[in-house]
């Protein structure tokens, strides 16, 4: 969603960089070019006119006078400001005293209310809630159909008392489905509401009396994250005319500029509380402000993965896994696949890496990125027998011509992928026990012969008796004289200088932080 607008920001911050001192001329050029970005995204103008003007301001303040790096002080504001305008800090959703909690949804038609009814059941049913969903919308041909397959696919269930198409009451509807929740101890009722072509009085006095009917606790304004400048004018008719408690973005994942999920927050003064990013039931998350402006400024998020990851991953699994991994037993072509399997559960590999700081600069390759490559990779471990996963030693080539065979691929993918393992398992292994690995310094044997020992130079003989005679003893007391004891602190006990006659030395420039606390 936000492509667009984080390479235009990397591009404006990476000509400040090698500045000592900022000025008020590349203030002003920065400022244009951020201003510039919004526009392009189409985030409305009065949100861009405030936001650049509070970077301007506190830009050529003592902030950045006085910071060693006003490029990275910079981008620290801009950074604040982003959270600002997205709504500041994140809020959850509000709870009734007693239940149940009644969420009634309102949107534009098309914008996404129906599917994302059952995101948000699916999410708080993994909550530990007892969700029900409620068809009101009555007017929209399948409407309600559609709300039960969706609800179906979620696991959540569905009070639909009238088929819809035009049939029946909406106001009737939701006051039934809540009496329904109070009945049967549901703890949230999700009301999902007739969706509006545009500013029309009728629906809008329609969903007035919804509200009043169910008395919810939250009031969730869905739009359309690609609408673009039109955001505004809509947020604000529904503020007006039905009146919201928070925001719902949907689409987040589509390839438009998303000026909207940038402006409707900060011209309606009301929080945005979800976001949906995908197709799937599970593409639906929380909406953090911090985490957003980090994204757009392409600083990663790395709390949502691995929040994502606890979510997935079990925490026995990880520890059998790390005892794996530091050689207490052997990591093997079955374990790779779990873990693969595991990932997968997480969502799109382009999504879960585009979360890392700084995959901003590695979008193209990210695109070109086809899912199906970890499908390819899961048939070709299938296809190998058990034997096989445990050991890949065994894998001579006419195993591996079966293997290619069996899960339609190449033997030369089969080879590819057998070799990134060993590459990978070695690693891993090395920095599980704390080992670097260096490149030149593997752990193979040589298959040569063992290098012979350095000669040793031929002994001196004085031609002087006496002298001659001398030496003899000296050597011979040397030979029955115990080994000296190493020095402390020499490497590998083989003597060295103590500590006391070691002399000073200071690192170079940047590494002092690396022996830190050792």
């Amino acid at each position: 969603m936000f492509d667009s607008l984080s390479d235009r920001l990397a591009a404006t911050f990476k000509s400040l960089r090698g500045k000592g001192r900022l000025g008020p001329a590349d203030v002003d050029a920065t400022v244009r070019q951020i201003r510039r970005a919004l526009l392009d995204a189409d985030v409305a103008v009065p949100v861009v006119r405030e936001f650049t003007g509070r970077v301007r301001e506190r830009a050529l303040g003592a902030e950045v006078s006085a910071a060693l790096n006003p490029a990275q002080q910079v981008v620290q504001i801009v950074h604040e400001e982003l959270v600002e305008i997205l709504g500041g800090q994140s809020r959850g959703l509000a709870v009734a005293r007693r239940p149940p909690t009644v969420i009634l949804l309102a949107g534009l038609q098309g914008s996404g209310k129906t599917t994302l009814a059952g995101k948000l059941g699916h999410w708080l049913r993994e909550q530990g809630h007892t969700p029900l969903l409620v068809a009101a919308d009555l007017q929209r041909p399948g409407a309600v159909k559609q709300l039960q397959i969706v609800g179906d696919g979620a696991g959540v269930p569905v009070f639909a008392p009238e088929p819809g198409d035009g049939i029946g009451d909406p106001v009737d509807v939701a006051r039934r489905g809540v009496d329904d929740a109070v009945a049967k101890q549901y703890d949230t009722v999700i009301v999902d509401t007739a969706g509006r072509l545009g500013i029309e009085d009728g629906l809008m006095r329609q969903a007035a009396q919804i509200r009043e009917a169910t008395d919810p606790d939250e009031v969730l304004f869905v739009i359309d994250a690609m609408i673009g400048q039109d955001a505004v004018t809509t947020a604000n008719a529904f503020l007006e005319g039905v009146g919201f408690t928070g925001v719902v973005l949907s689409k987040l994942d589509g390839d438009a500029r998303g000026g909207a999920a940038l402006s409707v927050s900060s011209v309606t003064g009301r929080p945005i509380l979800f976001a949906s990013t995908g197709e799937k039931v599970g593409d639906f998350e929380r909406f953090h402000p911090d985490r957003m402006a980090s994204r757009i400024l392409d600083l990663g998020d790395m709390l949502t993965l691995i929040e994502q990851a606890q979510r997935v991953f079990d925490e026995e699994q990880a520890a059998q896994m790390a005892a794996k991994l530091t050689g207490e037993d052997d990591f093997t072509l079955n374990d790779f696949l779990e873990q693969l399997q595991q990932v997968r559960k997480l969502g799109s590999m382009r999504k879960l890496i585009g979360m890392m700081p700084g995959a901003g600069q590695y979008r193209e390759q990210l695109d070109s990125f086809d899912e199906r490559e970890v499908t390819r990779v899961e048939a070709i471990i299938r296809s190998m027998t058990p034997a096989e996963r445990v050991n890949s030693k065994l894998l001579n080539g006419s195993r591996r011509s079966r293997i290619a065979r069996g899960s339609g691929t190449t033997v030369t993918e089969v080879n590819q992928l057998v070799q990134r393992f060993d590459q990978a398992k070695q690693m891993m292994q090395q920095v599980a026990r704390g080992r670097t690995p260096t490149p030149g310094m593997g752990g193979k044997k040589s298959k040569g012969r063992m290098a012979a020992p350095a000669r040793q130079g031929k002994k001196s003989r004085s031609g002087n008796p006496a002298k001659r005679a001398a030496e003899e003893r000296a050597a011979a007391a040397a030979a029955a004289a115990p080994p000296p004891k190493p020095a402390k602190g020499a490497a590998f006990g083989l003597g060295g200088p103590s500590d006391a006659d070691s002399p000073g030395f200071d690192l170079p420039p940047g590494l002092g932080g690396l022996f830190k606390g050792r």
